[in-house]
């Protein structure tokens, strides 16, 4: 393999699942004459192309997994193994959008928007308490179903006040990912974001087509 001196060009990211990271490895030599494949623990961390082209390796390797998706329309909280839910909740709780009203009104819409958001917080923190930790607050660190990593996303800040809750400390060391530019949590979003959330993160620079 001869490397390539061309310049490269501006770097992506692509999402792998980890099932076909071996092919994907294949397809990568095949487009770019060949490729140097570096390794660690066994899993595959950069490659080199006989063109100049890199991809670097980042895997989030967590089993099971956790997910907490929260919006003001909705949650989603599962329990992963193997790509597979395990146990889940999905549903819908309404929050108030904000209001261009002014005085009275609109600081009596504002605490009766801040409670509702409230309440969705507890609601949700409820939820995650008992699929990701089976009602017990003060789990083993090595027990059975416990998440070893969480897939955090939907609204940041909602998202960050359902982990506050000290119901769920034992979730707050656990590495994370997180996916704040989903919509509102049903099903189908959940779905996209275990695949996503267990996605090997792969960033992709590759030279220059000669013009």
């Amino acid at each position: 393999m001869t490397l390539s001196s061309a310049e490269p060009g501006p770097p992506r990211t692509v999402e792998v699942a980890p099932e076909r990271i071996e092919k994907w490895v294949a397809n990568f030599g095949e487009r770019h004459d060949g490729v140097e494949v570096s390794e660690h623990l066994g899993r595959v961390t950069s490659l080199i192309g006989g063109d100049g082209a890199t991809a670097s390796f980042r895997w989030f390797d967590a089993e099971p997994l956790g997910v907490v998706l929260v919006r003001r329309g909705g949650y989603a909280v599962a329990l992963v193994r193997g790509g597979e839910l395990v146990l889940h909740k999905v549903g819908s709780r309404h929050v108030q959008s904000r209001t261009a009203a002014g005085g009275w009104s609109q600081q009596r819409f504002a605490r009766r928007r801040g409670n509702q958001a409230d309440a969705l917080v507890d609601a949700v923190a409820g939820h995650a308490l008992r699929v990701l930790l089976g009602d017990d607050e003060s789990p083993a660190r090595d027990a059975l179903g416990r998440p070893r990593g969480l897939v955090v996303g939907g609204d940041r800040a909602m998202a960050a006040a359902v982990l506050r809750d000290s119901r769920l400390r034992a979730l707050t060391a656990l590495p994370r990912r997180e996916l704040y530019d989903l919509p509102d949590p049903k099903r189908a979003v959940l779905e996209d974001a275990v695949r996503r959330g267990r996605a090997v993160r792969v960033t992709l620079t590759e030279p220059d087509p000669a013009p």
